[in-house]
């Protein structure tokens, strides 16, 4: 018989468009709302530069801080947005060039007149496939980084330290979920010929706090792209870690599309899991090393640590 997991103490508050738990010296809140409006998106876009996602959750965040020591963190639809490359793309950038790419930019609006592009004005460039390795992001950071101010760094784990990776078997174990919240922050179906979104997944259990953001990107019959940021801490650590995991998979489309269950049901192949699923089941030389040829700088695992010390003497 498994052994009863003791709950701590928690409080859970709740707003029209957001929810809140404050457990062992940790305040989450996950902000949900609905598709940015005209003109929010007009001032983002202008913010950004270039044409937004079909579907723009700009007021959709997550937000944690460990009150003792002060660091926070957050993920949400800005600065995830600021990762999409522009300009012409580059060397490891993982530009996906197609036939119709540059009818699908010209069909977009420009984002100093929101007017739709002549036919004789060129559109300006930026990833079209809206391609982050966005791994959340430091309230107290230095504009464009992910380095927090403060003495609390990311730094890489130690391969050889058991504390320093993520306890698959804890996270599934039926453990009650104390909280949870699943985030869009964008989301468009790159004019009918695929599809890119961003979602991030919050649970809290009486030991531990687990986050994924997952980018996914389906170009058909081109490729399919997934971006994984796990978060992990566990209550319990000591000295007190946050662990944070990423890990990006990329695969030609004929390559997934020979692993569905049924060749004639092709619905998996917008199911994010399923992706996700088969890209990591894949051998490594193919999915992050190889890839879908594009020389993605994205495919690879790497896990880093952050020691949370607490403020003063």
């Amino acid at each position: 018989m498994s052994s009863v997991v003791a709950v701590p103490q928690h409080k859970l508050s709740e707003t029209p468009n957001s929810r809140a738990i404050e457990i062992n010296d940790w305040v989450i809140i996950a902000s949900t709302n609905p598709i940015s409006s005209a003109s929010e998106c007009d001032a983002l876009q202008a913010s950004l530069g270039f044409p937004l996602p079909e579907m723009t959750f700009g007021s959709n965040y997550l937000s944690l801080e460990h009150q003792p020591s002060g660091w926070k963190m957050m993920f949400d639809t800005h600065n995830a947005l600021k990762c999409v490359k522009k300009g012409e793309l580059g060397e490891g950038d993982g530009g996906v060039k197609v036939g119709y790419a540059d009818a699908w930019l010209k069909s977009r609006t420009d984002p100093g007149t929101n007017l739709p592009l002549p036919v004789t004005v060129a559109a300006k460039h930026y990833d079209w496939t809206y391609t982050v390795t966005y791994p959340g992001h430091h309230l107290d950071s230095a504009p464009g980084t992910d380095s927090p101010s403060s003495s609390i760094q990311w730094i890489d784990a130690d391969q050889d330290n058991p504390s320093h990776s993520i306890p698959l078997s804890e996270l599934t174990r039926p453990d009650p979920i104390l909280f949870y919240a699943e985030i869009p922050l964008f989301e468009d179906e790159l004019h009918d010929n695929g599809s890119s979104n961003l979602l991030v997944r919050i649970r809290v259990m009486p030991t531990c706090i687990f986050i994924l953001s997952r980018f996914t990107l389906r170009v058909d019959n081109v490729l399919f792209r997934t971006h994984d940021t796990r978060i992990y801490h566990s209550f319990s650590s000591s000295p007190s870690l946050v662990i944070r995991q990423l890990s990006g998979w990329e695969a030609p489309y004929d390559g997934v599309k020979r692993r569905l269950p049924s060749r004639h049901d092709l619905t998996p192949l917008t199911d994010a899991n399923f992706i996700a699923k088969v890209l990591t089941e894949l051998p490594v030389t193919e999915s992050q090393q190889i890839g879908a040829r594009t020389r993605w700088r994205g495919l690879r695992t790497k896990v880093e640590i952050a020691v949370l010390t607490r403020d003063g003497p």
